[in-house]
């Protein structure tokens, strides 16, 4: 076999399974000797990803319900987002309409604001002790670092606050969202962690398709996405997922190819003060064509980072999944395999046939 034609593989983040054990067993048995990196699955609320976060701000003295929204009984999308529903929370009926973003009250002085507990140390603790139970008993091969998934900043924004209150509460979430990346460091080995970003919303602003309180996007998103990657040590590897979206099983865009993406890694890659470890990228069910993945040519990838393709798809299996590695394969050299993004959303008895598509592509 050539090297090429034993692909690693990498899962986003979220698995739609129990818990952190079942993860751990059912990733392990089909993929462990594929991967370096493993997961919890984001299992339980967190399958959600920052849609549980509202409860930050619902018991916060100094946010409230947006009126507009909740006269308007939930969210009011913005034209250019398109239609979504809410999928995944534990507290939301699936298809319901997102709940109203909130705002801050009248009078809230910006050093007023508090953000309290978001949660991630707890569960990447209790994770990591179940992974370390499971590696002693040879469940989980013993290279495998774990990984942590944690959404950026902008995506709590996006979420749950008002386009007009986003400047002045973003530096209160990210020095909380900061506090628990170092709570994280510093209960887990760095030999044995991996940290990674996750960036969907700042695609979007990318796209022109999410709002950014910021004139120069551009500048700002980099800028942005290097706060949260440089506060990751060199001695812990550093992962960045390029995010679409998969609420509803659709991309809140389709990507027209790789192009937007290959300037976000080049731009955020010259700003950085440490290497990106690997980057991920999705690829549409639809796209096997040269015009998607020519702009793969343009990375410029540091010896110490490995590109992983989306293009993992169960829709169209094995042979779907081969033809868009066969295009992709004429551009880039050395990548490794994941799916689009994460499937903590997808019906359970879905995804060991997904992870086999993974092993056997």
């Amino acid at each position: 076999m050539t090297p090429d034609s034993v692909r690693e593989v990498l899962l986003v983040g979220s698995v739609g399974l129990r818990d952190s054990e079942d993860v751990f067993r059912t990733v392990c048995a089909l993929l462990g000797g594929r991967m370096k990196r493993i997961p919890d699955g984001e299992t339980g609320p967190r399958s959600s990803w920052v849609a549980r976060l509202r409860f930050v701000l619902e018991g916060n003295p100094a946010f409230e319900d947006d009126p507009k929204e909740l006269a308007a009984g939930g969210r009011i999308t913005h034209p250019t987002e398109g239609t979504r529903t809410w999928k995944g929370s534990s507290v939301v009926p699936r298809g319901a309409p997102p709940p109203p973003r909130m705002r801050l009250k009248a009078g809230v002085r910006p050093e007023d604001i508090r953000i309290g507990a978001l949660g991630y140390p707890e569960a990447a603790i209790d994770s990591y002790r179940v992974l370390c139970r499971l590696r002693k008993h040879g469940v989980v091969p013993k290279h495998l670092r774990f990984q942590v998934s944690l959404p950026t900043t902008a995506a709590f924004l996006n979420a749950h606050l008002v386009y007009e209150h986003h400047a002045v509460v973003e530096p209160t979430y990210r020095e909380r969202l900061f506090v628990e990346l170092k709570e994280i460091l510093a209960a887990i080995p760095h030999e044995d962690l991996a940290i990674q970003w996750d960036v969907s919303t700042e695609m979007g602003q990318w796209e022109g398709v999410r709002h950014a309180h910021f004139s120069d996007v551009k500048a700002g998103v980099i800028e942005r996405l290097a706060a949260h990657c440089n506060r990751v040590p060199r001695d812990v590897e550093l992962g960045v997922h390029l995010c679409y979206g998969s609420y509803g099983g659709r991309h809140w865009k389709e990507p027209e190819s790789a192009a937007n993406m290959v300037e976000v890694h080049n731009r955020l890659a010259g700003k950085l003060e440490r290497p990106v470890n690997y980057i991920h990228m999705p690829v549409p069910v639809d796209r096997a064509d040269d015009a998607y993945f020519k702009p793969l040519q343009e990375m410029k990838l540091a010896h110490e980072t490995k590109l992983f393709l989306g293009l993992v798809h169960d829709s169209d299996g094995v042979e779907g999944t081969r033809k868009r590695i066969a295009v992709a394969a004429k551009y880039a050299r050395g990548f490794g395999i994941a799916a689009e993004c994460g499937f903590g959303r997808r019906p359970p008895e879905t995804i060991p046939n997904l992870l086999r598509v993974h092993a056997e592509a």
